[in-house]
């Protein structure tokens, strides 16, 4: 029990807020000695345990929504630990010289699983917690995340299997030798070695190229001057239809503050208009007024309506006060925007949101022009490698993602998310802006540097502020 609790801890602690990223390479060591010579169902069981700690030490800030939504995910997400468990318990048991590589294959396999299976959830990936660990994620552009994870999970094996093997060698000497025992140890330091040569080419590629790429000189065909809002709304105050006039009065405010430094484009974070654009007529008017008045392309979080549908959308506003273009979000967040299966089973849509609608889904993956192309990804949509993808293929040169994580409070559910932000922007090469209501709002560019951010006093998250930054297209 100690040992799966021990690597429980380690892992999380990689992870934000702690941000002890290395610890990430030896979190696993633990748990494999847990699992030597354990039965394939023991260590199902062993490992679905230490998985549903982490899951619970690094998805706390969930608590913040729904206790109980918290605790099932944490069960729903631990059973890949657990299949990663009986699995390797499988491999370990026929003592494959394949095993350093074949546990890695396995668990990225599960990472990719976990991230496209009902809805997906990738949020914890293990490659995320090296966001800060630029040299080594910069194989995303042709691995994505699940690369990197491979690559620690790598390390992790290749520390597990030195350890056994010093174990064991200093464990013979203290035996009587024989010819028989010299023998199968060198046939055993010899399966070990072997495999241990391709993991220190590997490691020495993996660093190789990102050092390489983040010498590499690009140049940059054109640039962009934008500027992000961070409203600062508290989410009791989102909704409460008395609070609307403080809500445009602040966003007003930072607008017009950031226009005065002549960007291409203002952001606001999703959500951020308190209504229905369009459908609420005067608000509209005066958001309309505001982008002619400041003579700013505007893009905005707001909710829209068509006929009975409702939307999460990202809208842009022309200099001249137009409504140009929308995108509806396409991936939605099951039992917080739509309940899974609600159109056969309709009552379950009346048992989770009462009498409040749903939203429905977009379908179409809109790339918006101001000279410059750039797509929006709202909520938590910047956490799908695929999705992203999908944009830059329709011809984006930037991503910008609107997102409110008013939600978690001040917890590392801010940065955890910004560090898929990061992996976008190498996997894609190209710039990613985030905006968020409460922060973390920053700016990436396309190796995954965060090189601007809104912040005041040390701090990124719930502060009232904008900031404006150049941005090199490639």
């Amino acid at each position: 029990m100690l040992l799966l609790i021990t690597s429980a801890i380690l892992l999380i602690l990689a992870f934000p807020n702690f941000n002890l990223s290395y610890l990430a390479f030896i979190g696993f060591v633990p748990l494999f000695f847990a699992l030597q010579n354990k039965t394939p169902l023991k260590a199902f069981l062993i490992s679905y345990i230490c998985g549903f700690l982490f899951y619970l030490g690094t998805l706390y800030w969930l608590y913040h929504v729904s206790v109980i939504g918290l605790i099932v995910l944490c069960l729903y997400l631990a059973l890949y630990f657990g299949i990663f468990g009986y699995l390797f318990s499988r491999f370990t048991i026929h003592d494959s010289r394949f095993t350093i590589f074949v546990a890695p294959l396995l668990w990225a396999l599960l990472e990719y699983a976990q991230s496209n299976l009902f809805t997906g959830f990738g949020w914890t990936s293990l490659g995320y917690s090296q966001y800060e660990n630029l040299p080594i994620i910069q194989i995303a552009d042709f691995s994505s995340v699940y690369g990197v994870s491979f690559v620690i999970m790598l390390v992790n094996v290749t520390v597990w299997k030195l350890i056994s093997l010093v174990a064991e060698v200093r464990g013979q000497k203290s035996e009587v030798r024989s010819q028989r025992s010299e023998v199968r140890g060198q046939k055993k330091l010899s399966s070990v070695l072997c495999p241990l040569s391709s993991v220190a080419l590997i490691l020495f590629f993996v660093y190789g190229y990102g050092f390489f790429r983040l010498q590499e000189e690009r140049q940059a065909v054109d640039s962009i001057k934008v500027s992000v809002i961070q409203g600062n709304i508290p989410q009791e105050k989102k909704w409460d239809s008395g609070e609307t006039e403080y809500i445009l009065e602040r966003y007003t405010r930072l607008t017009k503050m950031a226009a005065l430094d002549e960007p291409d484009l203002i952001v606001w974070p999703e959500t951020s208009f308190p209504g229905f654009l369009i459908s609420d007529r005067g608000m509209t008017a005066r958001i309309l007024a505001l982008a002619k008045e400041t003579r700013t392309p505007l893009l905005l979080g707001a909710n829209t309506e068509k006929g009975l549908k409702s939307f999460n959308s990202a809208v842009l506003i022309s200099g001249q006060g137009e409504i140009l273009d929308k995108y509806d979000k396409i991936h939605l967040v099951p039992f917080g925007e739509y309940v899974p299966f609600s159109d056969r089973f309709p009552f379950l849509r009346t048992m989770v949101f009462g009498e409040l609608g749903e939203f429905t889904a977009g379908k179409d993956f809109k790339v918006f022009d101001l000279g410059p192309k750039f797509a929006a990804l709202i909520c938590f949509e910047d956490v799908f490698p695929e999705l992203a993808r999908r944009f830059v293929k329709n011809g984006a040169e930037l991503l910008i993602v609107i997102t409110n994580d008013a939600w978690y409070g001040k917890s590392g559910a801010s940065y955890q998310h910004a560090a898929c932000s990061v992996f976008r922007a190498i996997e894609n090469r190209v710039p990613v802006i985030r905006c968020a209501n409460t922060g973390y709002s920053c700016f990436i560019d396309s190796m995954g540097r965060i090189y601007d951010s809104v912040e005041k006093l040390g701090t990124h998250l719930f502060i009232t502020a904008h900031k404006t930054s150049n941005i090199r297209l490639q």
